[in-house]
């Protein structure tokens, strides 16, 4: 008797899961918990405008010449028929007029650029602020962050494509950059424009460089970022019956993925609503690139407006050596801009060893907790913000009928004593929420009933806080500063006590000193207040 046959679907998922381990791999993998927060979902946005970006860049590629050989406007576009331009803008003025759907696509594709480098910026930021970068995310921390950064120069790439007036402004003031690096600037210059600016390749290897190299990279980084938060697990906010031992969320399948796939959708529908409605660089108003004319009120996109920034605000310094003119009013900025990026991407590191910590931590700090590293990110964030302002000190000027010499002045003072100012009041906020959640703790919360006591006296009734509550106020952990060890053992010997134990201890008690941290309020305490809770 001849066996019944399998249908055809299930003997090719047997033929599949024999050969790869399909079967095994998802039955350990698919119901993997991730927890519940509105905050996660800016990782999501991210991803899906970064998949965004791939989708609609596939297309552009279709029908963008990346070359500067010059070429006679004979297109749709009759403001524009018989100006001689690069092949780049031509097709890009093709693509906007004559291709289907190709504006549209466009501006799909610059939009999602911004809204994801915006959504890298903002879920960092969360990642920080909650501490969710410590042990074991060090090293996705750094994944993440080089995301961001590469991301700021495949945007830069991408919007230099086009050869306008615009972005061609943009990439002369890159090249003078370039150039103020000593020694090396000229050469460095060379090799990317192929000659004297413009050149006639930049275009080209800037193609290259925003559709291969740039994406690669960070495909290869986005795969490792997501695998790593597989590994790890994901972070969750303190709560009852969250540990760091357990997840207590939603499984991957159906559930996280059915709302996910609806999330994707919604990404992409807002994205292609605004890119319907709301134009963005309309490189045809602009023109083509010409290195004798400027572009009026030139602006980088958002995300390079810090580097630009601080160029600005620099004065032009310069200094003669050995016949050689060091540009440090360019150079500088680029200097610190690199280290200001640098000190952010160590930054789990260092917090680390100031803690001596060397357990794994998946329970998400409340910023309030942690106010010195907050009050530091708040900070660095204001510095970002002011050098977006000094970006676009001229636009502030002529927008807002101001002296652009007073503007770059405010800058200027600004950027040292604005994340200075942030860093105290932030962390006067932080503590103040601090004494406010150790009150919720031990005297509840105000109901608004007013009590007249037999006396005379009135007061307010307050209700006490449901454990949960009390769970979460009460949860996080508090680090004592790091004391010196004696300078003599127990066997009399005495040791040398190096900078580096001497900086720590410093540093730790600025950070869990008395003056940076609410002490939680003890067990005693909740039941020797409790006992005769009613009111306060």
């Amino acid at each position: 008797m001849a066996r019944e046959q399998a249908p055809a679907g299930e003997r090719v998922a047997d033929w599949a899961d024999g050969r790869l381990g399909i079967y095994g791999l998802a039955k350990a993998n698919m119901r993997k918990i991730f927890p519940d927060h509105w905050s996660f979902m800016l990782g999501e946005v991210a991803l899906y405008t970064f998949i965004i970006i791939i989708l609609t860049g596939v297309y552009l590629t279709l029908f963008f010449h990346p070359s500067m050989n010059e070429v006679e406007y004979h297109g749709s576009y009759v403001p524009m028929q018989g100006v001689l331009m690069s092949e780049a803008y031509a097709s890009t003025l093709e693509i906007s007029f004559d291709v289907r759907g190709g504006m549209l696509i466009r501006q799909i594709h610059h939009w999602a650029a911004l809204l994801f480098l915006a959504a890298m910026f903002i879920h960092m930021m969360r990642v920080f602020f909650t501490g969710a970068f410590r042990k074991p995310r060090e090293i996705n921390w750094v994944f993440g962050f080089s995301l961001f950064v590469l991301g700021m120069f495949t945007g830069f790439t991408g919007y230099s494509l086009p050869d306008d007036l615009l972005s061609g402004t943009g990439v002369r003031f890159t090249q003078g950059a370039i150039l103020s690096t000593p020694i090396i600037g000229t050469y460095l210059s060379m090799f990317i424009f192929g000659g004297e600016f413009p050149g006639t390749d930049f275009v080209a290897r800037f193609y290259s460089i925003h559709i291969l190299l740039l994406p690669g990279i960070m495909l290869g980084l986005l795969v490792a970022h997501l695998i790593l938060v597989f590994y790890h697990k994901h972070t969750q906010f303190a709560g009852p019956g969250r540990t760091n031992n357990n997840v207590v969320g939603m499984p991957l399948l159906p559930i996280y993925m059915a709302k996910a796939g609806g999330f994707f959708f919604l990404v992409f529908g807002v994205i292609a609503i605004i890119s319907a409605i709301a134009q963005i660089n309309p490189i045809w108003a602009i023109g083509p690139y010409r290195p004798d004319m400027v572009s009026t009120g030139a602006q980088p996109d958002w995300y390079m407006g810090f580097a630009e920034g601080l160029i600005r605000f620099m004065p032009g310094w310069e200094i003669n050596l050995w016949g050689h003119t060091l540009v440090l009013g360019v150079f500088i900025p680029l200097v610190l801009f690199g280290l200001l990026l640098v000190i952010l991407a160590a930054y789990p590191f260092f917090e680390s060893w100031l803690t001596g910590d060397d357990r794994e931590h998946h329970i998400a700090d409340r910023p309030r907790n942690a106010p010195t590293r907050t009050a530091f990110g708040v900070g660095w964030v204001v510095m970002y913000m002011v050098m977006l302002i000094g970006g676009g000190n001229d636009l502030w000027a002529t927008h807002l009928h101001l002296s652009i010499n007073s503007i770059t002045w405010f800058v200027r003072i600004a950027f040292i004593a604005g994340p200075v100012l942030a860093f105290i009041v932030t962390k006067r906020i932080c503590m103040g929420l601090q004494r406010r959640d150790k009150d919720k703790v031990l005297h509840g919360r105000e109901t608004g009933i007013i009590k007249r006591l037999p006396h005379g006296e009135f007061v307010e009734i307050h209700e006490p806080l449901p454990q949960g509550r009390l769970h979460t106020l009460t949860a996080h952990e508090q680090f004592r500063p790091v004391e010196l060890a004696p300078k003599v053992d127990e066997h009399g010997v005495e040791r040398k006590v190096t900078l580096s134990e001497k900086l720590r201890a410093k540093l730790s008690k600025g950070y869990f000193g008395e003056q940076n941290q609410i002490p939680k309020p003890t067990a005693e305490e909740y039941r020797e207040i409790s006992s005769g809770h009613g009111h306060h």
